[in-house]
């Protein structure tokens, strides 16, 4: 009786650490990320077998729950401050790495009647027709704060602030370009090269000299589910690079 409980307990054991094994992992990705890290997320199931969790959200505030011990296993910031504060916290399996470097544009939805341009007497035209510009919010979104950036270096920002509608995160304040809420959005370039955003819009593509590198930078979380260090490493494995190239990213 005593061999057969032993049995039992080696095969519930095994059991249990298989599935820990096989637990998808999550994987918090800045909203910028969506279409791509989906892609890549859907050929590393095609490829391994294996499933991840993906969460989408402002990287300001995927920071802060991952700080507040959200069961992350993978965060992918578009700001690199983010994940090197995690990382001094001791929060990090390591500093991180930089798998991308991020672009924003100007995007109405298709048929919108605003000229888009981005030099300065183009961007201000647009602003004085426009009754509400979207952006990500700049307190936690860093595709809000480039957005700011441009707008004030172009002296636009006085005249546009008034105009100003604030989206959780980037997704959000695309969309509300797109449904018409506001009539032209500060974009991030990977979700206009999107064929799904692609058919409902027209873009202008922001020249990168107007605000600070959006880098971005991800990090393995310390006591993370085993799996995600498989798809940390896919995800810089040349094939991933290059679907990030495709949505508009600088992959180094």
């Amino acid at each position: 009786m005593t061999m057969v409980k032993s049995i039992l307990l080696g095969f519930l054991t095994l059991y249990i650490l298989t599935s820990i094994a096989q637990t998808a992992p999550t994987v918090a990705a800045a909203s910028d990320l969506k279409f791509a890290v989906e892609e890549i997320a859907a050929n590393y199931k095609a490829e391994k077998g294996q499933d991840v969790k993906l969460v989408f959200g402002s990287s300001g505030v995927l920071w802060q729950q991952t700080k507040n011990g959200a069961p992350f296993s993978l965060l992918m910031s578009a700001d690199e401050a983010y994940v090197d504060d995690l990382s001094k916290h001791g929060l990090t399996v390591d500093d991180g790495t930089l798998y991308a470097i991020g672009r924003i544009v100007l995007l109405q939805k298709k048929g919108g009647l605003i000229q888009l341009g981005t030099d300065k007497d183009a961007l201000m035209k647009a602003i004085q027709a426009a009754k509400k510009i979207a952006v990500a919010n700049p307190d936690h979104a860093p595709y809000g704060r480039a957005a700011k950036e441009y707008l004030i270096s172009m002296g636009a920002w006085d005249l546009a602030q008034p105009k100003l509608v604030f989206g959780e995160n980037i997704s959000q304040a695309t969309m509300f370009a797109l449904t018409g809420s506001a009539d032209f959005a500060i974009s991030a370039l990977s979700l206009a090269s999107s064929p799904q955003i692609q058919a409902q819009s027209s873009s202008v593509l922001i020249p990168d000299s107007f605000h600070k590198p959006l880098k971005q930078k991800m990090a393995l979380i310390k006591n993370s589910a085993p799996s995600a260090k498989e798809f940390y490493l896919y995800l810089q494995e040349p094939k991933s690079k290059q679907v990030m190239r495709r949505y508009g990213f600088v992959a180094p």
